[in-house]
């Protein structure tokens, strides 16, 4: 599962880990459950017992009939009929489900935000060396440096079954997104009324710890190697990045240059981690806040608060769609709430507080990451006084091919 590659930042959409991990690999008897009653990748196999939730069954395995690669993904799930929709009106009936940060819109936005729950389709699924190399990880992974890095990684997901906070975080980090990528994103800071301009940004990566083959001796500490620019429009085309991003970025800080067409000179990035405002976001969006989360989990401690079920963004294939345009889509204050599609899910909660002599604009922040994926699909982001400040969702979908 994946983020849509269109980047959507809203300003006025803006509106929670302890102990040091120091824990060892799990004990054999719980690696044996991965596969079994256990997911590959740690999910429970079995659905709620009120029957909301299905049995994972493997997820999506192959594409929808008459699909061919290089089309857009057509929506496997089109039949579906909505179950109930979630509005101001209603939201205390659903409460229970719901994030802080979600709750929250429903305030904001009482005329125009509301929520349409789809049935549960656990469509998750990967190709089987990901799991393979789950499933080991769980007896060989480790991290290091207070939870700041992982050795003895192969592949991606390194705790399938985490003993805490930071675990569950590195299992977002490092998840499985193809061993190369390519995008074109397409990113808004609208303004009130709704007006916006469009930035468009294309980004390659490649993920040493993704490839064949790969083990923590040949990654030599890298996560991942980006490079792209700015393409549209021409008053910023020609800016240029290049990123080698560590998994411990204690060990070794995140490098990064950046071209400037106007002074036509490449020069090193200070700082791109943390809370640096993202490029052409208005300071609307921080580094960190890119795929939900990334970089160092250094300046916070992270504690596993356990599974929960909770209505997400999930198969957001209409969204996703090459028949909505941009406009339809982008709407004062907050997507078009017509389009992306909720279900209930478990999913990891995990808590992040910031730790003291550390600075960071959020002093808390609440992760929801979906038990099936490993994808963050919800953040709830609250200020230095404890007030809910931002929410961040994920409108995922299942690239089949």
């Amino acid at each position: 599962m994946t983020k849509r590659y269109a980047s959507l930042i809203f300003g006025i959409l803006a509106m929670l880990l302890a102990a040091p991990a120091t824990e060892a690999k799990v004990p054999p008897e719980q690696a044996a459950k991965l596969g079994k009653e256990l997911t590959p990748l740690g999910a429970i196999r079995a659905g709620n017992v009120e029957g909301t939730i299905p049995h994972w069954e493997g997820g999506i395995t192959q594409p929808p009939p008459g699909y061919k690669a290089g089309m857009h993904h057509p929506d496997p799930f089109a039949d579906d009929q909505p179950l109930f929709t979630i509005t101001a009106a209603n939201v205390d009936q659903y409460a229970e489900k719901l994030s802080p940060g979600q709750i929250g819109m429903f305030k904001r936005y009482p005329e125009t935000w509301r929520m349409t729950v789809y049935p549960t389709r656990r469509s998750g699924s990967f190709p089987q060396d990901v799991y393979d190399r789950a499933i080991a990880n769980a007896s060989r992974a480790e991290p290091t440096s207070g939870g700041n890095g992982v050795t003895g990684l192969v592949g991606g997901y390194p705790f399938p079954i985490p003993n805490n906070g930071v675990e569950a975080i590195w299992n977002h980090i490092l998840r499985y997104r193809g061993a190369t990528l390519h995008q074109l994103i397409g990113q808004v800071v609208p303004t009130a009324s709704g007006a916006y301009s469009f930035v468009t940004f294309l980004q390659k990566a490649i993920f040493p710890f993704l490839q064949p083959g790969a083990t923590s001796e040949t990654i030599k500490n890298r996560l991942a190697y980006f490079m792209g620019g700015v393409i549209a429009p021409a008053r910023v085309a020609g800016t240029l990045f290049l990123v080698h991003e560590p998994i411990d970025q204690i060990r070794e800080p995140r490098k990064a240059w950046g071209y400037n067409p106007g002074q036509r000179r490449v020069r090193r990035a200070p700082e791109l981690a943390y809370d640096t405002p993202g490029s052409a976001t208005d300071g609307q969006r921080l580094s960190d806040q890119n795929d939900m989360f990334n970089g160092s989990p250094q300046r916070y401690s992270w504690t596993l608060v356990g599974r929960k079920e909770m209505y997400v963004p999930y198969n957001c294939y209409k969204l996703h769609s090459d028949k909505v345009t941009y406009d339809e889509i982008i709407k004062p204050g907050h997507l078009n709430s017509d389009l992306p599609r909720y279900e209930l899910h478990r999913v990891w909660v995990v808590d992040a507080r910031l730790k003291k002599g550390f600075r960071h604009v959020f002093a808390r922040r609440t992760f929801y990451i979906d038990e099936d994926s490993w994808q963050t699909v919800v953040v709830d982001q609250y200020d230095a006084r404890g007030g809910l400040w931002r929410v961040s969702e994920a409108y995922v979908i299942n690239y089949y091919d």
